[in-house]
């Protein structure tokens, strides 16, 4: 392979954030969200460096005060200045892949999921980067967000149909295709096999990003959240997709609960215990005040026995449709 996308679990050199300042994310819910970013960074802190994007000294030192309130290490938190338009910074932070030259930048275009006009910004996001960090950027010219794809470091790639393949609604890369997809995968990525799964999860304004579906815990490993209530829309579509994965023989399965609807001014959103985030010697997961937050909370430590397991609230930050692996980013060591 000339290059490789690592696996999330491989050792990381930094997570990559970017401050919260887009209210109209999370329409009367805003004020919580920043503490809940500042916590997400307390735990990340201790264990890799924190890079966060802000937009200028003024905003870097109100960040820095809230950290600080919030008992985070300092030392382990660096502010890199770009402007962002969200921040989710999973989809359009650039996918730092291995090769023989080192770790290298891998640009892909960001159109806004194909939906939201305001994107210039975090499309940008990339070449400052490479450019702080003095890494060579490569520009890929195809439309790729993070979110849409999950890998386990070692030839296989998960995505879905409904995110990569839909020519209607919020397509990426019109005529593309399935081939087309997997001879670009293999050239970045180093990726031979893709799981090609149907749809995602109901509420997903990304139509159908994998991470809030099922994620690799390890090489030959894939957790999957299933629905037990057949009334519900996700009942069926997750069956689906469980079945395709229980069909290949090369990967063990393991389920994960959905919690209870996570509905906002009748708005259903994105809640799902898949969207976890995996750091050097910690996993951060998402929690609603459900339920079932202890049984996916169980589920995933055992799945991760070496990494200590914390459960971060996420009922208010999902309301900006999306949760912790949405707003992280992972940079290689």
């Amino acid at each position: 392979m000339k290059r490789r996308l690592p696996a999330e679990w491989e050792r990381h050199e930094a997570t990559w954030l970017a401050w919260p300042h887009e209210k109209t994310d999370w329409p009367g819910k805003f004020a919580p969200i920043p503490w809940i970013y500042s916590q997400i960074v307390r735990h990340l802190a201790r264990v890799e460096k924190v890079r966060i994007l802000v937009a200028d000294d003024a905003v870097e030192r109100s960040v820095r005060r809230m950290l600080k309130q919030a008992d985070v290490t300092m030392d382990g938190v660096e502010f890199f200045h770009h402007t962002t338009n969200r921040s989710w910074t999973r989809d359009y932070c650039p996918l730092f892949v291995r090769s023989k030259a080192g770790i290298e930048i891998t640009h892909w275009r960001f159109n806004g999921w194909a939906k939201y006009d305001n994107s210039r910004d975090d499309a940008r996001a990339p070449e400052t980067i490479a450019k702080q960090l003095k890494l060579p950027r490569l520009e890929t010219g195809f439309v790729l967000e993070g979110g849409s794809i999950d890998v386990n470091g070692a030839g296989k790639l998960l995505t879905t149909e409904e995110c990569l393949l839909d020519e209607e609604t919020q397509a990426r890369n019109p005529g593309l295709g399935r081939r087309g997809y997997e001879k670009v995968f293999r050239e970045w990525f180093g990726v031979n096999d893709v799981i090609w799964l149907h749809k995602g999860i109901v509420g997903d304004d990304t139509h159908g990003h994998v991470d809030d579906l099922a994620r690799f815990t390890d090489a030959t490993t894939v957790v999957t959240v299933i629905e037990k209530d057949k009334a519900d829309p996700n009942y069926e579509l997750l069956r689906e997709n469980l079945a395709l994965l229980k069909a290949r023989k090369d990967l063990r399965v393991v389920t994960l609960p959905m919690p209870e609807p996570v509905i906002f001014a009748g708005q259903r959103l994105p809640a799902s215990y898949a969207n976890f985030y995996i750091a050097n010697g910690l996993v951060l997961v998402p929690t609603f005040t459900d339920k079932n937050d202890s049984v996916a909370l169980n589920t995933i430590q055992k799945l991760f026995p070496d990494r200590e397991v914390v459960g971060i609230p996420c009922r208010d930050l999902v309301l900006g449709l999306g949760t912790l692996h949405c707003m992280t980013m992972q940079q290689p060591a």
